[in-house]
């Protein structure tokens, strides 16, 4: 019966296919049992497969002397009804399960109006089954298989293959499938080459934590699994392949969190004799593509230019606190360390001496140690103190953050519930109260320090309001969508020891007039550099790059790299720089976390096929596992890590 179901008649449609235009039709179905209704004689089974579900009917009391009260159907004595078959279809659903696969051939008949379910795409017709088949028996699987369930999401993972059957996850991994397809379909129209790069390369040190392989052949020595196509799609510029682009999976060993796997897939574009707007270009065509084969959102109707807002990153800095701002809300942030110099600290004593070490030139405005920021709670948020004093614990997790003072304005422009409120000068606190836009009943919050610390505690205050206050749209709701550009931040930033780092990567190209800037104050070049923002997540970013070896050169020296471990490290593209490397830039956009907003997912694992934990652990297949004492040693290598834990790594 089996081979019959797979060599003579082969399935004519998914279950989630089938509409009243169907009715009348012979039909074969193939899928999974997902719920079974046993009515005494008549047996109905939900059967779902990838596009949905469809409801297949087993009568026992159905006859050849029934065809004539269903429409369509095909004559009794014709091959399409077999008495004998339809009671072994019969007996078959009344023994099959959840979960079991079957396939179905019947003919597809409306439900009568009563029994119309409007959930259902299909939900006005049946399958009346006349012959069926067991493809394979299941066994009772360890959570339900519903759309909507409480299940552990370990135990989910932990059979991944089985909640991979559940609709929202069949959903994500199809709409992936569109935005892929969206992504080849365009950028192949626009000119643009798939190429691939290696995934084993050679180690260099900086960026991110890569994963490392050990070669067996050259004992000793390591691969690093590649962080980022960067220098190989350098490369291709150089090799002559002015537009490459491919959708590419990378490795990078860092800690994870709800937005981050050690393993993800970016869409990989380079381009050469390229500005930053051809770039920017090039990407928003690709976005609106892709939103459009999605089916999210008319791009169209919301940025009829084509082009999405821009916005300095030392602007978004300050207004937001961060170089990924949500757009889809408003409640900015206040720079007040213009303020407090203007008015020598207006009496309040660490407000003074904030202002003094400007003075004294301790401070320099351009890159200061310390700012002060502030950001506004409105009235109608109507926060208790001891809700206020609840939004400041969850701020403690910052580096560096020591508490926010507060001050609530009165009718008359006073201050109330502020240590500020005896001791500030009244034209310091109405400057503020202006600065502000702050009125009777707004928290005024205050933070004073770092930039880095400043801005992380009110970016993230500002975020929490937005949400407590209703003020980020619900997904499928209008003003959703908010993109943005953030351009040209600086190139380097000085880590925990005071040495400068790259702040993305060092082969970012200085805006045209930073250049003379690089020996005598890295700290006010900027670069050619851009972010894509959606909804406040960082999807996308890239840089126009260095292609003259002189200023690639630089640029390494100001990172402490001298020109002789520059040579070591990157010998391989300095001479490709030196052996006609074009103008060229590129992104790289993140197709995991593109889906994941697209879909309205909460995690990447709503829209990874097999993803890792948050421990990086494989929870289905246990990877990462141990490695055997003799294969290690056929690599030269041993472990130093504590002995091995007794139970086993994999079930038996």
């Amino acid at each position: 019966m089996v081979a019959r179901f797979i060599d003579d008649i082969r399935r004519s449609h998914y279950c989630g296919d089938l509409r009243a235009s169907d009715i009348g039709r012979e039909v074969v179905l193939y899928g999974w049992i997902a719920q079974r209704r046993n009515f005494g004689g008549c047996i109905f089974v939900d059967l779902r497969d990838r596009e949905g579900i469809a409801q297949v009917a087993f009568d026992s009391a159905f006859t050849p002397a029934d065809v004539d009260r269903l429409p369509g159907l095909p004559e009794a004595e014709g091959p399409f009804w077999n008495p004998e078959q339809a009671s072994q279809a019969y007996a078959l659903a009344d023994e099959a399960r959840r979960e079991w696969v079957i396939g179905v051939r019947g003919v597809v008949v409306h439900r009568g109006e009563a029994n119309i379910n409007p959930k259902l795409a299909t939900g006005e017709v049946e399958v009346r089954v006349a012959e069926a088949v067991i493809f394979n028996r299941a066994q009772t699987p360890p959570f339900e298989l519903k759309d909507e369930i409480s299940t552990d999401e370990e135990l989910r993972l932990q059979y991944r293959y089985l909640d991979l059957r559940r609709g929202p996850l069949q959903r994500n991994l199809r709409l992936r499938h569109r935005l892929s397809q969206a992504t080849h379909r365009y950028l192949s129209d626009e000119g643009f080459l798939e190429l691939e790069t290696p995934h084993l390369c050679k180690y260099t040190p900086g960026g991110a934590r890569n994963f490392l392989v050990p070669s067996r052949l050259s004992p000793g020595k390591f691969y690093a699994l590649a962080e980022s196509p960067q220098l190989f799609k350098q490369l291709f510029m150089v090799a002559g392949f002015d537009k490459y682009y491919q959708i590419v999976k990378c490795f990078r060993d860092e800690d994870l969190r709800l937005d981050r796997q050690p393993e993800f897939t970016q869409i990989d574009i380079e381009m050469s004799f390229v500005n930053q707007d051809d770039v920017l270009r090039v990407v928003e065509g690709l976005i609106f593509q892709i939103f459009a084969d999605c089916g999210a959102a008319d791009l169209k109707s919301l940025y009829p230019t084509g082009c999405f807002p821009r916005l300095g990153f030392a602007e978004s800095e300050q207004r937001f606190g961060n170089d990924k701002p949500d757009m889809r809300f408003g409640l900015e942030l206040y720079d007040l360390t213009d303020l407090i110099i203007e008015h020598h600290g207006g009496g309040v004593a660490l407000l003074e001496s904030v202002a003094e070490k400007f003075k004294d030139g301790t401070y320099r405005r351009a890159v200061p140690a310390e700012i002060v920021k502030a950001f506004v709670i409105p009235a109608k948020a109507s926060l208790s103190r001891a809700k206020l004093e609840a939004l400041e614990k969850g701020l403690r997790e910052i580096k560096g953050f020591k508490g926010l003072a507060r001050a609530k304005v009165a009718a008359d422009g006073g201050w109330t519930q502020s240590p500020f409120a005896k001791s500030i000068s009244a034209e310091l606190r109405s400057a503020i109260n202006q600065a502000c836009e702050a009125s009777e009943g707004d928290v005024i919050c205050f933070q004073i320090g770092k930039p880095g610390t400043v801005n992380a505690a009110l970016s993230k205050l500002r975020l929490e309001m937005g949400k407590r206050l209703g003020l980020i749209p619900e997904f499928g709701h209008g003003g959703q969508w908010k993109l943005l550009w953030v351009v040209n931040p600086p190139l380097f930033e000085q880590n925990e020891d005071d040495q400068w780092v790259a702040a993305h990567n060092a082969f970012t190209r200085p805006l045209d007039d930073h250049l003379e800037l690089l020996k005598s104050d890295p700290a006010q070049v900027n670069c050619y550099r851009y972010d894509l923002v959606l909804n406040g997540v960082e999807v996308a970013g890239g840089s126009i790059r260095l292609h003259d070896p002189e200023v690639q050169t630089r640029v390494f020296r100001v990172l402490g790299i001298e020109d002789e471990q520059a040579r070591s490290m990157f010998g391989f593209l300095l001479d490709a720089l030196r052996s006609g490397a074009p103008p060229h830039g590129g992104i790289a956009i993140g197709m995991d976390r593109l889906a994941m907003l697209v879909s309205d997912g909460q995690t990447l694992r709503d829209v990874i096929p097999f993803p890792k934990t948050n421990q990086g652990v494989d929870s289905m297949s246990k990877a990462p596992v141990w490695i055997e004492p003799d294969q290690l040693a056929e690599l030269q290598l041993t472990s130093t890590a504590p002995p091995r834990d007794p139970q086993p790594d994999q079930d038996d």
